[in-house]
Protein backbone atom coordinates (compact mmCIF):
# COMPACT_ATOMS: atom_id res chain seq x y z
CA UNK A 1 0.00 0.00 0.00
CA UNK A 2 2.50 2.62 1.12
CA UNK A 3 4.96 3.63 -1.55
CA UNK A 4 8.59 4.05 -0.58
CA UNK A 5 9.54 7.70 -0.34
CA UNK A 6 12.85 8.89 -1.70
CA UNK A 7 13.14 12.24 0.07
CA UNK A 8 12.53 13.54 3.52
CA UNK A 9 12.54 17.18 4.62
CA UNK A 10 16.14 16.97 5.79
CA UNK A 11 17.37 15.69 2.42
CA UNK A 12 15.51 18.45 0.59
CA UNK A 13 16.92 21.19 2.83
CA UNK A 14 20.46 19.84 2.72
CA UNK A 15 20.53 19.15 -1.02
CA UNK A 16 23.47 20.88 -2.65
CA UNK A 17 24.04 21.25 -6.36
CA UNK A 18 27.31 21.66 -8.18
CA UNK A 19 27.76 25.05 -9.74
CA UNK A 20 28.25 24.92 -13.48
CA UNK A 21 29.45 27.80 -15.61
CA UNK A 22 25.79 28.69 -16.24
CA UNK A 23 24.59 28.08 -12.69
CA UNK A 24 23.56 24.88 -10.94
CA UNK A 25 24.17 21.59 -12.71
CA UNK A 26 20.94 20.97 -14.69
CA UNK A 27 21.20 17.18 -14.42
CA UNK A 28 21.38 17.32 -10.62
CA UNK A 29 18.46 19.76 -10.44
CA UNK A 30 16.40 17.58 -12.81
CA UNK A 31 17.17 14.48 -10.75
CA UNK A 32 16.17 16.28 -7.56
CA UNK A 33 12.93 17.55 -9.11
CA UNK A 34 12.16 14.06 -10.46
CA UNK A 35 12.50 12.69 -6.94
CA UNK A 36 10.23 15.44 -5.57
CA UNK A 37 7.62 14.58 -8.20
CA UNK A 38 7.85 10.86 -7.37
CA UNK A 39 7.33 11.63 -3.70
CA UNK A 40 4.32 13.83 -4.43
CA UNK A 41 2.84 11.01 -6.51
CA UNK A 42 3.50 8.60 -3.65
CA UNK A 43 1.83 11.00 -1.19
CA UNK A 44 -1.18 11.28 -3.51
CA UNK A 45 -1.49 7.49 -3.63
CA UNK A 46 -1.16 7.19 0.15
CA UNK A 47 -3.83 9.85 0.64
CA UNK A 48 -6.16 8.16 -1.87
CA UNK A 49 -5.67 4.80 -0.13
CA UNK A 50 -6.44 6.31 3.27
CA UNK A 51 -9.52 8.09 1.93
CA UNK A 52 -10.76 4.79 0.53
CA UNK A 53 -10.14 3.08 3.88
CA UNK A 54 -11.97 5.85 5.74
CA UNK A 55 -14.96 5.58 3.40
CA UNK A 56 -15.02 1.80 3.82
CA UNK A 57 -14.83 2.11 7.61
CA UNK A 58 -17.60 4.73 7.61
CA UNK A 59 -19.83 2.37 5.57
CA UNK A 60 -19.04 -0.50 7.93
CA UNK A 61 -19.72 1.72 10.94
CA UNK A 62 -23.09 2.83 9.54
CA UNK A 63 -24.03 -0.77 8.82
CA UNK A 64 -23.09 -1.89 12.32
CA UNK A 65 -25.01 1.01 13.88
CA UNK A 66 -28.09 -0.03 11.91
CA UNK A 67 -27.69 -3.62 13.13
CA UNK A 68 -27.36 -2.44 16.73
CA UNK A 69 -30.55 -0.39 16.43
CA UNK A 70 -32.34 -3.36 14.86
CA UNK A 71 -31.18 -5.76 17.59
CA UNK A 72 -32.08 -3.32 20.35
CA UNK A 73 -35.55 -3.02 18.83
CA UNK A 74 -35.92 -6.79 18.67
CA UNK A 75 -34.75 -7.18 22.27
CA UNK A 76 -37.21 -4.54 23.46
CA UNK A 77 -40.05 -6.12 21.50
CA UNK A 78 -39.21 -9.54 22.93
CA UNK A 79 -39.04 -8.16 26.47
CA UNK A 80 -42.38 -6.41 25.99
CA UNK A 81 -44.02 -9.60 24.70
CA UNK A 82 -42.57 -11.90 27.40
CA UNK A 83 -44.52 -11.41 30.66
CA UNK A 84 -41.78 -13.14 32.69
CA UNK A 85 -39.26 -10.58 31.54
CA UNK A 86 -41.64 -7.63 31.79
CA UNK A 87 -42.63 -8.20 35.41
CA UNK A 88 -39.58 -10.04 36.61
CA UNK A 89 -38.22 -7.63 39.14
CA UNK A 90 -36.04 -8.80 41.98
CA UNK A 91 -38.94 -8.54 44.41
CA UNK A 92 -41.13 -10.71 42.17
CA UNK A 93 -38.40 -13.31 41.90
CA UNK A 94 -37.93 -13.36 45.68
CA UNK A 95 -41.69 -13.76 46.21
CA UNK A 96 -41.84 -16.68 43.78
CA UNK A 97 -38.81 -18.28 45.40
CA UNK A 98 -40.41 -17.92 48.83
CA UNK A 99 -43.66 -19.57 47.62
CA UNK A 100 -41.69 -22.45 46.09
CA UNK A 101 -39.76 -22.95 49.34
CA UNK A 102 -43.03 -23.05 51.30
CA UNK A 103 -44.47 -25.63 48.96
CA UNK A 104 -41.36 -27.79 49.18
CA UNK A 105 -41.19 -27.67 52.98
CA UNK A 106 -44.95 -28.26 53.34
CA UNK A 107 -44.77 -31.29 51.07
CA UNK A 108 -41.83 -32.70 53.14
CA UNK A 109 -43.71 -32.13 56.42
CA UNK A 110 -46.81 -33.98 55.11
CA UNK A 111 -44.81 -37.09 54.36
Amino acid sequence: MAAKLILDPEKIVNQEFSIDFQGYNPEQVDTMLDNVIKDYQAYDKIIADYKEKVEDLERTNASLRAKVIELEGRAKAQADSDPMMAGATQIDILKRLSRLEKQVFESKNRK
